[in-house]
């Protein structure tokens, strides 16, 4: 059985951090090592996240960085990538074990279902997923899970300040399409009802097409988090 390692980027996320690692237990049950990887939290994230992790690693602030400074501590043959507002379904582990059984098989992702109830947010969902599959290309939504040897080899994450998981499946792809998985990750809708649904959209996709055409990752991420 391959052993799975989820690392979990986190910063000030001391709101939601117990919450999100309590629905994880289930997957530790399962044998997946949890490594939450912070960023240099300043409120209570690591000590509410200590004792439902099985390490707690410290890294450079971004997603990015984050993330490749917890993988370099998992002991894990698969990485799972999740963030701290996503729920996974709890045969998750199972399905990635099996989605990777084939040999030539290196890495894959989960469709994506936004938490809100808001019927826009039912299009929104649907057309990430029907994307994902036409071009290869996985969000971090969506729980890129990857194998160690392969992540490794491409180097990682590309030290970008954002879209990480745009320039991660590039690199992936170069080595096989993606298993894309039809079982649903919930992952948080707040982001697109604080700023509004039809704004959020647009700012995607100008943010996407911008660096599609060279646009400087650290400019956009200033755009982006503004």
């Amino acid at each position: 059985m391959s052993h799975i390692a989820i690392v979990l980027p986190v910063l000030n996320e001391d709101a939601q951090i117990a919450a999100c690692l309590s629905a994880l237990q289930s997957l530790r049950a399962q044998g997946c090592e949890l490594i939450v990887a912070d960023g240099g939290s300043r409120d209570r994230t690591l000590a509410l996240a200590e004792p439902l992790a099985d390490r707690i690693v410290n890294g450079p602030r971004g997603r990015a960085a984050q993330m490749n400074a917890g993988a370099r501590q998992a002991g894990g043959e698969i990485l799972w990538f999740l963030h701290a507002d996503s729920l996974p379904p709890p045969d998750a582990a199972c399905l990635i074990r099996a989605a990777l059984a084939d040999p030539d098989r290196h890495w894959g992702r989960f469709d994506v279902r936004l938490s809100g109830r808001q019927p826009l947010l039912r299009a929104v969902e649907t057309l990430m997923n029907r994307r994902s599959r036409l071009t290869g290309i996985a969000t971090g939504d969506q729980g890129i899970f990857v194998r160690r040897a392969l992540f490794e080899r491409i180097g990682g994450y590309p030290p970008v300040a954002l879209m990480e998981d745009i320039a991660l499946s590039r690199l992936l792809k170069r080595h096989g399409w993606p298993v894309c998985l039809r079982q649903r990750l919930q992952t948080s809708s707040r982001r697109w009802e604080r700023n509004g649904i039809s704004r959020t959209i647009l700012l995607m996709w100008r943010l996407r097409l911008a660096y599609f055409f060279g646009a400087d990752p650290a400019r956009l991420a200033r755009i982006y988090y503004q």
